[in-house]
């Protein structure tokens, strides 16, 4: 497969993982599936690492290589391959902004999973905390509904989703970093190493 080619494939898939990850973080603004004062929201949902990292700054790295295949930036002094080596180049940049969106968003839901969701602690419903910031909790799923009262199920809507943040982040590394690879390639070799050169 081409190197325009193969980008494209990377560029659509880039999409949908970043809109999961956009629904995943805003569904966390509502802990347990229920509606809290902002106060009471965990600190890490505030970060917007699905909705910035790996949505808004995965978007512009999967457009660029969705036109990669067709992109011969005007062709250089006549000549169309030198256009098209020059647009898998410049895909490298938007490769590299893929994955410090995806990083961002990867680290700020480990550090979430680590730390664990703010909840309700005592039987009077009036104190909020963090009771599992040291991080011990997840092999332990007995106290989860012991020492978070409220939101209902709020530990493991908080470790799904973060979860699920954690992975698609991963994958969208991964993703870019390809990218890197097949635009290096595209761009010392041609838009097809195999075949004839455009």
């Amino acid at each position: 497969m081409c190197s325009g080619g193969f980008a494209k494939c990377l560029g659509i898939s880039l999409i949908p993982l970043s809109i999961v990850c956009v629904l995943c973080n805003i569904l966390l603004f509502f802990p347990g599936g229920t509606s809290v004062e902002s106060e009471h929201i965990t600190n890490e949902v505030w970060y917007c690492g699905g909705i910035l990292g790996s949505g808004v700054l995965m978007i512009f790295p999967a457009l660029v290589f969705l036109g990669l295949k067709n992109n011969d930036c005007c062709g250089c002094c006549g000549n169309e391959s030198c256009g098209r080596r020059f647009a898998m180049l410049s895909s490298i940049l938007f490769a590299a902004v893929g994955v410090v969106g995806a990083s961002y968003s990867v680290i700020v839901s480990a550090v979430a999973i680590h730390h664990g969701p703010e909840c309700v602690v005592n039987s009077t419903g009036t104190q909020w905390d963090y009771p599992f910031s040291n991080g011990d909790y997840l092999s332990n799923k007995s106290i989860w509904t012991t020492v978070c009262l409220e939101p209902p199920s709020v530990v493991s809507w908080h470790v799904s989703l973060f979860s699920v943040l954690l992975v698609m982040g991963s994958i969208q590394m991964a993703l870019c970093a390809v990218q890197v690879v097949n635009g290096l390639l595209g761009c010392l070799c041609g838009d097809c190493c195999g075949g004839v050169s455009i």
